[in-house]
């Protein structure tokens, strides 16, 4: 197996970790609170903090690429900001980042510049704004249409809000719409899923990304500590998500799932991830290139960064990083602390398996023979979790996206 090689970042992600409320389900790296608004906000710290950080990976990727511009240094393809819920900060300041990133990064003839977005009236964002500053592709965190269930799982806003922020978008000119939903939340039943699923293509976005509810627990995992990539889940929070996991249900989840399968297929969008479906020429291209394993940079706390190589993460407390970028001394700053994961050549293997097998196309016939498909490829097709399509590619049935974690951790 070859031994992973390095590259220049053809995306960038910035993180920003600030949202009105916390909802008891997210695992994102956020504050909340008095530190997302009002004189207490520490939005204007964090700005100038990430600022200098995209400054400092400018400078190490000029030193190991060269040029932004030259062959070995293309400009990026995407720039993706994520939270959090980056449509509360100022339009100023997110116009103000992306000609940063244009100017030290580089940013390709039609780029897609995403943002996220909660729906709600007063964490939106100004639409026209986000236009003006570059913005061509708004993800909304809708997660639900129904005021009942956005209620359960604590988000702020309302169904309404939705169908409100979707119009306002369109009418400011975004390109490229995609609304977030989740299944599988208690309360919930597969007709009620069904009748959200209709409301949201009513609106008629360009993408639909829909997640299983997911109960994590980053404190158990060792992912919480001073260099962690997450921060600790509070008490109330694992209240809620002890309750919560009572009245999930398997059955249900793969009944939800198989149908958004079937009818979105019905209206012309493509499932082509296993969490992703988009109409043709809206799929996610920043996501698109983590899944294809291309290089990436990152910056904000918690953030993950890939030369295709190694893998580097953000400590995620926001003290830490403002702390080491823009020190009180007023001295030039530093990278913040985090850390690094140096793939092996079977790492990568791994990786490039389970990644292609995320994606609708798969992978080439030929990884039936390759580690570390080889040794689980009976297995796979015996379970029905595999198909070999007409032009030799290898992809997951339907079965095999609902059962995709058991195939993934036998791989690693």
């Amino acid at each position: 197996m070859p031994l992973p090689v390095p590259g220049p970042p053809e995306a960038l992600y910035i993180h920003v970790p600030f949202c009105i409320s916390l909802c008891p389900y997210c695992d994102f790296v956020v504050v909340a609170g008095a530190e997302a608004r009002g004189p207490a906000s520490r939005i204007p710290g964090y700005v100038a903090a990430v600022r200098r950080e995209l400054e400092l990976r400018a400078d190490t990727l000029d030193a190991r690429w060269g040029a932004v511009g030259s062959p070995t240094r293309p400009r990026l393809g995407s720039l993706y900001l994520g939270g959090g819920t980056p449509s509360i900060l100022p339009p100023d300041a997110i116009a103000g980042l992306i000609r940063l990133v244009e100017l030290r990064y580089g940013l390709a003839d039609r780029a897609e510049v995403s943002l996220e977005a909660n729906p709600g009236p007063d964490d939106r964002g100004d639409p026209a704004a986000l236009v003006a500053a570059g913005i061509t592709r708004l993800s909304y965190g809708a997660q639900a249409l129904d005021d009942a269930t956005l209620k359960s799982l604590g988000r702020r806003h309302r169904a309404a809000d939705v169908v409100e922020a979707v119009a306002e978008a369109r009418e400011a000119g975004i390109e490229s719409l995609n609304l977030d939903l989740l299944y599988d939340v208690p309360g919930t039943s597969v007709e009620g899923w069904m009748t959200t699923l209709d409301w949201a293509l009513e609106l008629e976005p360009d993408h639909l990304s829909l997640y299983a509810l997911t109960l994590d627990d980053p404190d158990a995992e060792g992912l919480t500590g001073p260099l962690g990539d997450h921060l600790p889940t509070t008490r109330g929070a694992r209240r809620w998500r002890d309750t919560a996991r009572a009245g999930q249900d398997e059955d249900r989840a793969a009944a939800m799932y198989h149908h958004a399968v079937h009818r979105l297929a019905e209206v012309g969008f493509e499932a082509y991830e296993i969490s992703n479906w988009a109409r043709p020429g809206h799929e996610s291209r920043h996501n698109l290139a983590y899944w294809e394993r291309r290089p990436y940079e990152a910056v904000g706390p918690g953030a993950h960064a890939f030369d295709g190589a190694v893998r580097r993460w953000t400590a995620a407390r926001l003290d830490t990083y403002s702390n080491a970028l823009t020190p009180a001394d007023g001295s030039p700053g530093r990278l913040p602390p985090g850390g690094e994961e140096a793939l092996d050549a079977a790492s990568a293997a791994a990786e490039r398996v389970i990644l292609g097998l995320r994606t609708s196309s798969g992978l080439p016939a030929e990884a039936m023979a390759e580690p570390p498909l080889a040794e689980h490829i009976g297995w796979a097709l015996a379970a029905e979790l595999i198909d070999v399509t007409a032009d030799d590619r290898i992809v997951l049935t339907t079965r095999g996206r609902l059962l995709s974690n058991e195939l993934f951790a036998r791989l690693v």
